[in-house]
């Protein structure tokens, strides 16, 4: 009697039928787009998929994301790419309308969806399709070459969205980031430490060194105020819909903790979504890559939801006294977008705010024009901070600078506060 074998319903497979086939091409494409993956994983992908089988897509999901997927970053990744090579029949036509905006295929012109891009860039793998397109005169050709030589690479980067990103520009934007500084001026104390040059004089001084010479005063002794340098607190939204700019605030702040002479005298970083994360010891590891992983696999809640109430009321009861003595700065990165009770937000606001010199919230739904404080998370914690700013693009962190050299200065807070008071 023959072996009977089950039967499992197959998927609309984009170009060739054969699922082993099209495991492998899917595998090649995640790799393309940075997931670290080898012939033996894709095995293993394929026989996990003959073995367990699927019933519908999502079994056939959840089983090549157990095989592919080792970190949270990868998640968004590789949930692109299978949105885009499996579900889609006409993928291709897909990846082109996206990548090109002169053709009009399956995608309407718009903007590309986080990791939308780098899926897209994954699965073309630099494909460039001919485009039968007349021959523009001599004039025009020479224009175009005369603007794309005048316009550099780093400029449009310096202002292009995190999330737009492709996975080549990710990584020159890391770089860019990596030479980056965020500079700190001194802060003066009541102490005072003598000096020829010294500004105030010192009376009992002055006259200790007269009774050592027979009570003759012979020279004034001068003191000068000592000085000392902040420490950087930073709380980092990791939600779903922060994660990106996320990750490349604290791919920003590894350089700033490790940079020599920049002036903190320590760097503190925390991760928030629906929970309080520590990572401040993984910013010590030289290499930024491995101290992100270790931070990535510290944070179990990478993209999951968001309670910055109760996050900002765990880091206020639990680290407030052992990082926030002396006048530290407070760098806080989240979109505001939270669901709970916006009165206790506020009180946790207020309290982060009296225990820090200077509050600084980095929003990236600050770069649509038509931005307002209209949510209740945003419209409770903006009377809170000193200063509000953009956080969505290399620019916009450089410019951080220009908020901890001047202390009046307030961003976008005084045009979203008349906003908010209408």
């Amino acid at each position: 009697m023959p072996e009977h074998k089950p039967e499992y319903p197959t998927l609309d497979l984009p170009a060739d039928p054969k699922l082993a086939e099209n495991i492998t091409h899917f595998a090649r494409a995640l790799r393309r787009a940075g997931l670290p993956i080898g012939p033996g994983r894709t095995l293993d992908a394929i026989n996990a998929v003959a073995a367990a089988g699927f019933t519908e897509k999502a079994d056939f999901y959840w089983t090549l994301h157990a095989c592919f997927v080792t970190k949270p970053d990868q998640r968004q990744t590789f949930a692109q790419l299978f949105r885009l090579f499996w579900r889609d029949p006409r993928y291709m036509e897909q990846m082109m309308s996206m990548m090109l905006p002169s053709l009009r295929g399956v995608a309407e012109e718009r903007q590309a969806q986080a990791a939308e891009k780098r899926a897209a860039e994954a699965l073309l793998d630099g494909a460039n399709p001919s485009i039968d397109q007349p021959e523009p005169p001599e004039e025009e050709v020479k224009l175009d070459v005369d603007a794309s030589l005048t316009m550099s690479t780093e400029e449009r980067l310096r202002t292009l969205d995190f999330e737009q990103m492709s996975a080549d520009e990710i990584a020159q934007a890391k770089r860019m980031l990596a030479r980056l500084s965020l500079p700190v001026p001194p802060l003066k104390t009541r102490r005072h430490r003598a000096t020829p040059q010294g500004a105030r004089i010192d009376a009992a001084g002055t006259l200790r060194a007269a009774m050592k010479q027979g009570g003759e005063i012979h020279s004034l002794t001068r003191t000068t105020a000592r000085t000392r340098w902040p420490a950087l607190v930073t709380l980092c939204d990791i939600s779903g819909s922060m994660s990106q700019y996320s990750r490349m605030v604290l791919h920003f702040l590894h350089a700033v903790a490790n940079e020599k002479g920049a002036g903190w005298a320590k760097v503190h970083a925390f991760t928030f979504g629906t929970r309080l994360t520590n990572i401040t010891r993984h910013l010590a590891t030289r290499d930024v890559d491995a101290a992100l992983a270790a931070a990535g696999a510290e944070a179990q809640d990478w993209e999951g939801g968001t309670r910055i109430g109760d996050c900002l009321h765990d880091f206020n009861r639990d680290w407030s006294r052992r990082v926030m003595g002396q006048g530290a700065v407070v760098l806080l990165i989240t979109d505001g977008l939270d669901r709970g009770d916006p009165q206790a937000l506020a009180q946790e606001m207020r309290r982060l705010n009296l225990s820090s010199r200077h509050l600084i919230w980095l929003n990236p739904l600050l770069r649509w024009e038509g931005f307002a404080p209209k949510a209740r998370g945003i419209a409770a914690m903006l009377p809170h901070v000193d200063t509000f700013r953009a956080g969505h693009s290399v620019a916009s962190l450089q410019d951080l600078a220009d908020a901890l050299s001047k202390p009046g200065d307030s961003g976008e807070k005084a045009r979203l506060m008349a906003r908010l008071s209408r």
